[in-house]
């Protein structure tokens, strides 16, 4: 039977593999996938708290509004991503993060 803890240190591994992903990647796209994995990893430590709490249904049921706010926000922060990125290799005809100096004199 699945209890918390394994919920939690499956959030805690996929966190620790996006937070990797983020430090080490230098393609913005990748980074952008890694960031979306932290975020997926927030989602089921939500739904591990959701599902196991000892609370009556409207504060359970908390939880879960929680995870489509988050979903839909990761949604929005995914398509802009994606439109800085295809406009940045339009422009410097490359995604890496260390080429990209546009803001710098």
């Amino acid at each position: 039977m699945i209890e918390l803890a394994h919920l939690q240190v499956l959030g805690a591994g996929l966190f620790a593999i996006g937070t990797y992903g983020v430090l080490a990647r230098r393609s913005a796209v990748m980074i952008l996938m890694s960031i979306e994995l932290m975020l997926n990893a927030v989602n089921i430590n939500l739904i591990g708290f959701a599902a196991f709490a000892q609370f009556d249904e409207p504060r359970r049921a908390t939880g879960q509004v929680l995870i489509i706010f988050v979903i839909t926000i990761a949604a929005a922060e995914l398509a802009l991503a994606i439109a800085i990125i295809l406009r940045l290799y339009r422009n410097r005809s490359s995604v890496n993060i260390d080429e990209i100096d546009l803001m710098k004199w």
